[in-house]
């Protein structure tokens, strides 16, 4: 296990300072990931499975960048982030600024296919494929062929109000099963599971078909390694 290098809380208020897309495309299921969640998430990476710090990471479908900023902080070797919205990615090399990270993350506008390169760790908030159905089979495709080990988050199988209440404290590290569907594509694509986290991911009002200022919803990261 990596020793600690940065407390839990400095990456959430650093995580915190990372602003939003302006405006948001429903079509490119454009949510960021919330501050918690990201957080959770890279300091599972960083200090249990040991893959962020001294690492190459890539963050595909970065957004603004909350992901990749996050994993330079913890102190990758090398931090790229990858998207196809240009707006996205001019937010992105703003919040690096903002954040005391000029520099420290390679933003490129492209889509996430230009991918060539290796990299020990990938990371994504890839789109749920609520409005384009699939949508996050692309991303797991990607990530399998360009990483040897991958956190994915995905929608939680089943977003019951038990299933809600045993992932209300994302600080409390709980493993489940996986879905049999992202198992299987997973396995085709030449990965094995190895951990699922539950969380619970808050979403602000952003677009005109939400009905309520905020909506809280399971989401599992799948921690998964190339055969």
């Amino acid at each position: 296990m990596q020793k600690r290098l940065a407390r839990k809380l400095d990456l959430e208020i650093l995580l915190s300072k990372v602003k939003p897309h302006p405006k948001p495309s429903p079509n490119l299921e454009q949510y960021t990931v919330s501050v918690q969640v990201a957080a959770q998430m890279l300091y599972l990476a960083a200090y249990t499975y040991d893959d962020i710090v001294g690492k190459t990471v890539l963050d595909l479908g970065c957004g603004t960048g909350r992901l990749a900023l996050g994993a330079a902080f913890l102190g990758a070797k090398e931090a790229v982030g990858v998207d196809i919205d240009k707006t996205a990615l001019r937010v992105a090399a703003e919040n690096s600024v903002n954040v005391g990270l000029r520099g420290k993350v390679q933003w490129i506008a492209a889509d996430i296919d230009i991918v060539r390169t290796q990299f020990d760790t990938v990371i994504e908030n890839p789109p749920f494929g609520v409005q384009t159905r699939g949508a996050d089979r692309k991303f797991l495709e990607t990530a399998l062929k360009s990483g040897k080990t991958i956190y994915s988050i995905h929608k939680g199988v089943r977003d019951t109000v038990d299933s809600k209440r045993k992932a209300k404290s994302n600080r409390e590290i709980r493993q489940i099963a996986s879905s049999s569907f992202l198992e299987r594509f997973i396995d085709r694509n030449g990965g094995t599971i190895k951990a699922i986290y539950p969380m619970t991911m808050t979403i602000p009002y952003m677009f005109s078909f939400h009905t309520k200022k905020k909506h809280e919803s399971l989401v599992n990261v799948y921690i998964i390694k190339k055969k």
